[in-house]
């Protein structure tokens, strides 16, 4: 049980970090001045250490569970 919980941790994290490559490929391709580009990309920022950080639990529960197996 604890390996699937941690996969699908790990699969919710992935598409987070996708989910913030397209904001900020969105932002360059928008053509912004520095300042605006700067305070958009730290929008995104939190969003971005959050997914990595799911991500990283998700893996960590799963070579917990294929230890503990």
């Amino acid at each position: 049980m604890l390996i699937w919980i941690g996969a699908a941790l790990s699969v919710l994290g992935m598409v987070g970090i996708i989910v913030s490559i397209v904001m900020v490929a969105k932002a360059k391709r928008a053509g912004l001045e520095d300042t605006e580009m700067r305070a958009r990309i730290s929008k995104i920022l939190p969003l971005n250490m959050g997914a990595l950080f799911v991500s990283m639990i998700g893996l960590m529960m799963v070579i917990v569970g294929i230890i503990l197996a």
